[in-house]
């Protein structure tokens, strides 16, 4: 993204290695693993972004580079080398076409996985399954992109591998730094009519985003896994930022264990390479219940709280409607008030230990039950007293009251969300340890100490 896009040519270079799925099907010998060891080192060394085009067959069985005495194979460093890259620069994969074992490995390890509508992905091919005596399997049928979409292991979907090198140029663009200004956006009034009144009705979120962000400029990742959070990368005031928001259409906006999985990894994500996080809150809190559970719900969704604790980027909260309980903790890195540059409610903002109703009814079951009982009118009463409750409560979780505790910082017109947004990334920018970059590179590489910010960037 050089030139027209903005960024000079030093912000500009990438590492780019290709397997060539017309020799020998793409597979993986030992001269192919040494030359890509060549390049990952180069990637490490001068900091580089590297692009994966990944189409292959993995390892290649009966390998004539060598000498047959070389057994196993295994002491190969490619898939080391790439996992040392995680965290340090941005690694991004296409896949086009089959994308099988060794090379499914190496894609499953960038932090971004872009594939075409006709590729597929697993971790072994049609001759690895039936070795293993799993019986005949078209390759067309092993880990379709459509369906690694929709369980999280595809980030972006593209018609064809002209879309999919541009989504990959645009990807990397946000870990260039910051463009010139002026950014042109969105009418911000238009924010004022963007939740319903009924509280209880579903709105669309992704519209509030294209609003606050520079016009163009959101990428929205895995958006068909982990419906109920959508996160991606935007661009405001020229200068890249993460965002996580939370989606009412999908389950009440409760943040079930792909979503809380999928906000996390975006979270390390950012914090790896330095880019600024916005949490748009509207959630009832965590997703309960048996079927929960049984998808390991507690691990999944703590993990919020571990990398949020551990961020070392800027960011900030947006309270739009609803913030209850541990669900709404998550969705500012753990704490409401505190770690945040700051945390702002919107006058539409309700905000509690849990969801209103659920409150009353638990809180109040024996005062419930009692009215109920009356003779005649039990039903009515049981009606008018819960009505009463639920409007006492809405007045204390509503956000005025919640500001006067200081549980957040202030109550905001939505229209100057925006500008919140920009003063926040202001008042946030700080020297960071660069070399000669000057202050317009991105941080993670000019930073003096060459050390990562996270350990690596999860697969997961």
């Amino acid at each position: 993204n050089g030139g027209a896009g903005g960024f000079s040519a030093a912000l500009s270079k990438a590492a780019v290695v290709a397997y060539d799925a017309t020799v020998l099907a793409g597979t993986q010998g030992y001269f192919n693993h040494a030359k890509l060891d060549r390049m990952l080192a180069l990637a490490e060394q001068q900091r580089l972004p590297l692009l994966l085009l990944a189409e292959g067959g993995g390892g290649r069985p009966g390998d004539v580079d060598i000498d047959p005495i070389y057994n196993s194979q295994l002491a190969v460093s490619t898939f080391r080398q790439m996992g040392r890259l995680s965290g340090r620069v941005p690694l991004v994969g296409v896949a086009s076409g089959f994308c099988f074992a060794g090379n499914a490995a190496l894609l499953g390890m960038c932090d971004v996985v872009i594939a075409t509508e006709g590729a597929n992905i697993g971790m072994a091919g049609p001759a690895m399954v039936a070795g293993g005596g799993l019986g005949q399997v078209a390759a067309s049928a092993i880990g379709p992109s459509a369906e690694q979409a929709r369980n999280g292991v595809v980030d972006l979907l593209a018609a064809d591998d002209a879309e999919a090198t541009a989504l990959a140029r645009r990807y990397l663009g946000f870990f260039q730094g910051p463009l010139p200004p002026p950014a042109t956006f969105a009418d911000q009034r238009l924010l004022r009519a963007a939740v319903p009144e009924n509280r209880k009705r579903a709105f669309a979120v992704r519209p509030i985003i294209e609003t606050l962000v520079d016009e163009s400029s959101w990428l929205e990742l895995r958006r068909e896994f982990g419906r109920g959070l959508v996160s991606g990368l935007a661009r405001v005031d020229g200068r890249p930022i993460g965002v996580i928001a939370n989606s009412s259409a999908h389950l009440g906006g409760a943040i079930d264990s792909d979503g809380a999985l999928k906000a996390a990894r975006f979270m390390e994500l950012c914090d790896a390479f330095d880019v600024p996080l916005l949490f748009l809150c509207d959630t009832p809190g965590f997703m309960v219940g048996p079927e929960s559970e049984r998808g390991a719900a507690v691990r999944k969704m703590s993990r919020l709280f571990a990398v949020g604790s551990s961020l070392s980027v800027p960011f900030f909260t947006l309270v739009l409607r609803r913030a209850y309980g541990l669900g709404a903790m998550a969705m500012s890195g753990g704490l409401a008030v505190g770690p945040n540059v700051f945390h702002a409610s919107w006058p539409s903002a309700e905000a509690g230990p849990m969801g209103l109703e659920g409150a009353i009814e638990l809180g109040f079951a024996k005062e419930l039950a009692a009215a109920g009982s009356v003779p005649l009118v039990g039903e009515a009463a049981r009606r008018r007293l819960h009505e009463s409750l639920l409007h006492t409560g809405l007045e204390r979780a509503g956000a005025t009251s919640v500001a006067r505790t200081l549980e957040t910082d202030d109550v905001i017109d939505p229209a100057d969300s925006r500008a919140w947004i920009v003063h926040g990334l202001d008042a946030a920018a700080v020297p960071a340890e660069r070399g000669d970059g000057g202050a317009d590179a991105a941080a993670w590489r000019t930073r003096r100490d060459g050390q990562k910010r996270r350990p690596c960037v999860s697969p997961w």
